[in-house]
């Protein structure tokens, strides 16, 4: 049977309807809740023809002013409750309720505050994790006025701009997420025993990935014969080489190296704490994403057998420069 909403009748059709009827009835008939034709009738009897409005319309009543509306939706778009002095890490429901409390005095009910980020088109996420001393205006003016400079430099020159970093992987690590029951997470079996791996690589626009894996932590001369067979490779072309700024390439013998290869290798830095402009970053999640090794020759194989699988796909490698922040890389 088709529902019908009786407020929508008029008054004299909604009478005739009431007349001898039971709740019930009355609901089966015209397809309503029998507590729902017990609420108009009791609105009725409490104060008549008046009590039988439509109900409030969309916007009506609403706690807060169009103009506190749009504010605070503003705010939480914009920054993050640290930084509007407030006693958390992430908006939530007690987060969004501080902060109304705050601005205009008027407290939310925790429905309601559900109701109004529903109604902003807001929902709980898991957050990007961004350093805290990282420098936006640092990172436009690198993207914006270095990087496209370095650019220039290596077309001018047939150069190549490799984008290089370091990982650290461990034998129990896995990223990434895995579909499982909604009332059963998933598991992954690891050894208490972990074991470590280190990587160097550099990615080029063109697909190009060289590596280098070794043991322990990266230091000076890892750094220099990695870039010793970056020049052996590259046949005569020089190469820009892109890097972080981990203290070891800054040390007295990388530059002293650098500065004697001037002609066939030149080495710029990425704003401090700047992973999200590196395409590189992206190559760490493919390797941890195999399943997880048991000894440390376990872990060698499967890190090695991955890089090699990239050398032989040249765009998947290309695709990591389609990063929006990274379109004039590509």
């Amino acid at each position: 049977m088709e529902r019908r909403d009786m407020r929508l009748l008029s008054f004299a059709a909604r009478e005739e309807q009431r007349r001898g009827w039971r709740y019930e009835a009355i609901g089966a008939q015209r397809g309503l809740l029998g507590a729902g034709v017990f609420d108009i009738c009791k609105g009725y009897g409490r104060e008549g023809a008046q009590g039988q409005g439509g109900g409030r319309k969309v916007g009506e009543k609403r706690a807060l002013l169009a103009e506190q509306d749009a504010q605070i939706r503003k705010l939480m778009c914009d920054g993050t409750p640290d930084q509007l002095k407030l006693p958390f890490a992430l908006w939530s429901r007690q987060a969004v309720r501080q902060l109304i409390l705050g601005c205009f005095g008027i407290e939310l009910r925790p429905q309601g505050e559900g109701k109004y980020m529903a109604r902003w088109g807001l929902t709980p996420q898991k957050p990007i994790r961004r350093a805290y001393e990282q420098s936006p205006p640092a990172g436009k003016t690198w993207l914006e006025e270095i990087y496209p400079d370095i650019a220039r430099r290596a077309k001018a020159e047939g150069a190549e701009i490799h984008w290089g970093d370091e990982t650290g992987l461990r034998s129990d690590e896995v990223r990434g997420r895995s579909y499982a029951p909604a009332i059963k997470t998933s598991e992954i079996r690891v050894t208490h025993r972990r074991e470590g791996l280190s990587v160097i690589s550099t990615l080029t626009n063109r697909g190009k990935v060289p590596w280098k894996a070794f043991a322990g932590a990266m230091n000076a001369d890892i750094l220099i014969d990695f870039m010793k067979r970056l020049v052996k490779d590259a046949r005569g072309k020089k190469i820009f080489l892109i890097l972080d700024n981990l203290r070891v390439h800054h040390t007295k013998p990388v530059k002293a190296w650098l500065a004697a290869c001037a002609n066939q290798i030149e080495a710029s830095s990425l704003p401090p704490y700047s992973p999200a402009l590196n395409p590189n970053e992206m190559l760490k999640a493919t390797i941890t994403a195999q399943a997880p090794s048991r000894t440390k020759d376990d872990l060698k194989k499967a890190t090695v057998s991955h890089l090699r699988r990239l050398l032989n796909s040249p765009q998947r490698i290309m695709r990591y420069f389609q990063h929006p922040k990274l379109h004039d890389a590509a």
